[in-house]
């Protein structure tokens, strides 16, 4: 809009604080239209998060040749896990002067996901578990933090972030959302927990303080069966349900998930396989669980104390969809293989939410590689990265698993070595090595 009062164009600031546009054009709330900035009384403060004028900074976009990047709007990375905070770094490293405005839904804390499955046995609270909190890691990185921000929609042609604290420009964005615990329809997710992040872990570490509990664990995969050996190292009580009946069978072939199933009933936990909850109560004392076998299609019931979720990961569709990029339910947001750029321009996606090649990417390991393919093609023009399978490693202290390849459990798995304290597998594929896997149990059992 053309100014009006004698001066320069109009202008738009943004709150430095909360990420609110004050444009002078269209006023703010009491204030006309027409109002420049400097002529606010200095007792104003921003009408979101009550930040004084000062906080505020020019929002300006201007066209830009490749690789100058003078443009305020800079890089947006929504999602401050692992993933975002590798972003954030990977463009640091590259460039120390970038604008780089960082929005998540929580404080941003820097902390290492994977731990929090055997974080409770070690007596580890979640201060020990922050490396840096987000306010200090943001100065450290001279990024914008939007913290308990959350991003309603993506509109991708006019490039903006609309959240609840304004509307927030950008010349490239990363999507590092993460993917959600999914709840079955038979579970309300007001009755069981879950510990896919800081702040629910740290809701159930206080409560498992006041006493010793019994807890289900529902989904014996590998958050699941780590958990349920670190509750038990920690005095409660552990019933692990599964539809499977044995821990890791989407993974591991019947003769090594049978060898971790001894070793962690060996330790006290109480497997419950071929179990399908169909309906859980709560009750005076905990909850009620109602579990059918999936054989005699028998009923059972279990009384516990509190539930666990631990039945996989989903990826939340709305934000993709607002942005018009593709994306599966099942899978996530495709991705391109070496740029892990999506099919909208300028708008990029790393970790748990995508997939590659129709292959979802939920381990933590290529973060950092994946992180450096999108500052390089965001600011060098080059996107180099290559997607390699992941070492995958379960945390339990009875028995040591790790697998690299691309394992599953049907496939032509071959014996290597098999004695009481190694199991040692290959899998054939074309006759071709495409996996293995090492189990390793300790001669004496760990107390």
């Amino acid at each position: 809009m053309t100014a009006t009062d004698g001066h320069t164009a109009w202008q738009k600031f943004i709150c430095q604080a909360c990420g609110h546009i004050y444009d002078e054009a269209m006023g703010d709330g009491t204030l006309p239209v027409g109002t420049r900035l400097d002529d606010i009384d200095e007792g104003w403060g921003c009408p979101v998060c009550g930040a004084s004028k000062d906080g505020f900074e020019l929002c300006e976009q201007t066209t830009h040749a490749k690789g100058d990047h003078t443009n305020k709007a800079g890089i947006v990375v929504i999602g401050a896990g692992l993933a975002g905070w590798s972003v954030v770094d990977a463009l640091r490293a590259i460039d120390k002067d970038i604008a780089i405005t960082l929005i998540t839904a929580d404080d941003a804390d820097r902390y290492h996901k994977p731990m929090l499955s055997v974080a409770i046995s070690g007596q580890k609270t979640p201060d020990d578990l922050i490396r840096s909190t987000g306010r200090d890691a943001a100065h450290a990185a001279n990024i914008r933090l939007l913290a308990d921000t959350w991003v309603r929609d993506i509109d991708a042609v006019a490039k903006q972030v609309h959240t609840t604290h304004g509307d927030i420009p950008y010349d490239d964005l990363v999507l590092a959302i993460g993917a959600n615990p999914i709840y079955p329809p038979s579970i309300d997710r007001a009755m069981a927990w879950h510990i896919n992040h800081l702040q629910p872990f740290a809701k159930l570490q206080a409560r498992l303080n006041d006493s010793k509990k019994h807890l289900a664990i529902i989904g014996a995969g590998m958050v699941g069966t780590e958990f349920a050996e670190d509750l038990i190292r920690a005095g409660h009580k552990v019933s692990l349900i599964d539809a499977n009946t044995r821990p890791l069978s989407a993974l591991l072939p019947k003769v090594a998930s049978d060898r971790i199933l001894a070793a962690i009933t060996a330790l006290g936990v109480d497997f419950i396989g071929n179990a399908l909850v169909q309906s859980v109560e709560r009750t005076a004392d905990g909850y009620s669980i109602q579990m059918q076998d999936g054989t005699s299609k028998q009923m059972h019931t279990l009384m516990v104390d509190d539930i666990v979720m631990a039945t996989g990961l989903m990826v939340d569709e709305h934000l993709p969809a607002s942005a018009g990029i593709d994306f599966d339910r099942r899978t996530g947001i495709a991705v391109h293989p070496t740029t892990l750029q999506t099919s909208a321009p300028h708008i990029y996606a790393i970790g748990d939410c995508i997939s590659i090649e129709g292959v979802p990417c939920r381990y933590v390991a290529p973060h950092r590689a994946q992180a450096a393919a999108i500052a390089g093609h965001i600011l060098q023009g080059v996107g180099d990265y290559e997607h390699k399978a992941p070492m995958i490693r379960l945390k339990n202290k009875c028995i040591t698993v790790t697998a690299n390849g691309l394992p599953h459990a049907e496939g032509d798995w071959r014996i290597d070595k098999d004695d009481p304290e190694e199991l040692s597998l290959s899998m054939y594929q074309d006759g071709q090595v495409i996996a293995k896997a090492l189990l390793k149990t300790p001669s004496k059992q760990a107390t």
